[in-house]
């Protein structure tokens, strides 16, 4: 006997019921980014290998162990699944010369893929949407992504997501503080794990956000970043902080946030909830001034940031936040000679007269349908039977109230059917 096929662990199918709460909420946030003048950009899932080592950083957990990495066999090329899509979209905006008349707000959606340990808001294939402000320099615009994620969250009436936020500073400032930084590891070495101890050297930054208690408390007597900020970088930070402040958000300066990327520099941020278990962030970013030319554009200053569509929607399913259902406005209920063809008919011209139709399909018996309008959820039943084509008309009855059945003429059906449906 065949093995029965699955899919592919931590790849999930998301069902009928649960994919209407899927694009409800896409509808929601396409409408958000319009209001703030943000337009929608979709790059390819596949890549060349080096744009994500080039962009994310040779010693970070993405690169080193959890893409999904392969070598077309056609072209002898490495090719990955994105893991994110920051770099993507900063290797598009390179190659189409996207910036030649000024910068851009860009948008996207869609799956991403990394090799990991599945578990709850945890997937190896997962969905994110987020935003890309390129050629804007200021703190302004940071503080514009920060206040639309606020602003998100209202109208969702998703509640208990906390903001917070930190600078790692200019590349100058980021390696006289990653000395010290060594330096102070180096001391505590022994109390380091194995995954400490293998970044100590290549990417000392991410040990400050391990989540191993005996680091932690090394990583709490660690130097602290802000005191290695030059006059720039800490205006920068002082006034992203003065704009939320005028804005009403909230939010907590953590200085050893540093975000798992390595192209930030400046402003990082995480959107954080305690309702979801380990899996806390919801969306994050920051700035990566030097993004462009690290991947061989000219330089233009770039942020944005990212979050997990799961997430939110298990945000969205645990406070109970149901989105509208759209039932269908008529169920076509048919029987007898000819029926059938005039019923197809009858649902092809409502369609195309923007109702919501579903054509019985499958034969059964007049009771046996109308069941199925009824379990359909429909407001409308139109019924086509013998007696109906002979009267050149379409039987209505409303399903979800006591009002009576009506014959109406079949060329007036779609002129008539709002009136029905007013009162359903």
């Amino acid at each position: 006997m065949s093995t029965r096929l699955q899919a592919v662990r931590g790849m999930n199918d998301v069902l009928p019921d649960e994919a209407a709460r899927w694009l409800w909420f896409e509808d929601v946030v396409a409408a958000w980014f319009a209001r703030y003048g943000y337009r929608y950009l979709r790059t390819p899932l596949l890549e060349h290998t080096a744009l994500f080592r080039r962009a994310i950083g040779e010693v970070t957990d993405i690169v080193e162990k959890e893409m999904y990495t392969f070598t077309d066999a056609l072209n002898d090329e490495s090719l990955t699944l994105r893991p994110e899509a920051t770099a993507s979209t900063v290797r598009a905006a390179i190659e189409h010369s996207l910036l030649h008349d000024g910068p851009r707000r860009l948008w996207y959606r869609g799956p991403m893929y990394r090799h990991e340990r599945p578990q709850k808001g945890r997937y190896r294939e997962f969905h994110q949407f987020g935003a890309e402000a390129l050629g804007f320099e200021g703190p302004d615009v940071d503080a514009e992504l920060i206040a639309m994620c606020a602003a998100l969250w209202k109208e969702l009436g998703l509640e208990g997501i906390r903001l917070e936020l930190n600078t790692i500073g200019s590349p100058a400032e980021r390696a006289a503080y990653r000395a010290d930084l060594v330096r102070h590891l180096e001391r505590h070495e022994s109390q380091l794990d194995a995954d400490a101890r293998r970044r100590l050297h290549a990417n000392p930054l991410r040990v400050l956000d391990s989540k191993n208690p005996a680091v932690q408390e090394v990583v709490a007597t660690a130097p602290a970043m802000l005191g290695y900020l030059g006059e720039a970088s800490l205006a920068h930070f002082e006034g992203l902080q003065r704009l939320l402040r005028a804005s009403g958000i909230e939010f907590t300066v953590n200085t050893r946030l540093v975000r798992g990327l390595d192209y930030y520099n400046l402003t990082v941020f995480e959107w954080i909830t305690d309702r979801l278990g380990a899996q806390g962030t919801v969306c994050g970013g920051g700035r990566y001034d030097g993004l462009f030319e690290q991947l061989g554009g000219k330089p233009a200053p770039g942020v944005g940031f990212a979050a997990g569509i799961e997430r939110l929607i298990a945000l969205l399913r645990e406070s109970g936040r149901e989105p509208p259902h759209r039932r269908p406005d008529a169920y076509v209920v048919h029987q007898g000679a000819g029926a059938l063809d005039v019923a197809f008919g009858l649902g092809e011209a409502l369609r195309a007269a923007g109702f919501a139709v579903v054509l019985h399909a499958g034969g059964g018996g007049f009771k046996s349908q109308m069941r199925k309008a009824d379990a359909s959820g429909a407001a409308l039943a139109l019924i086509v039977g013998e007696d109906e084509i002979k009267a050149g008309a379409v039987s209505v009855k409303p399903l979800r109230d006591a009002r009576a059945q009506q014959s109406v003429p079949r060329g007036e059906v779609a002129a008539r059917l709002h009136e029905f449906l007013k009162g359903s």
